[in-house]
């Protein structure tokens, strides 16, 4: 994962509460620790590409979807 961009936004947090799916449970599905997501919803980092593809998979939605720019 590479360090986040100021001006990325991130909606991978209100995507994954919408289906009711906690941190770990999104974790499990796409292989990373809970810790991961945290993470990456709190902007501290961004995923790779294979991460967003597997994420944007587990939540039934496209990778612009939960990552865009303003």
């Amino acid at each position: 994962m590479g360090k986040n961009h100021k001006e990325l936004n991130n909606q991978l947090e209100e995507r994954r509460r919408a289906l009711g799916l906690t941190q770990l449970e999104l974790a499990e599905k796409v292989g990373v620790s809970r810790k991961s997501i945290n993470s990456i919803e709190n902007g501290i980092y961004i995923p790779t590409t294979v991460l967003a593809l597997k994420m944007a998979t587990a939540l039934n939605c496209t990778i612009h979807d939960l990552f865009q720019l303003p």
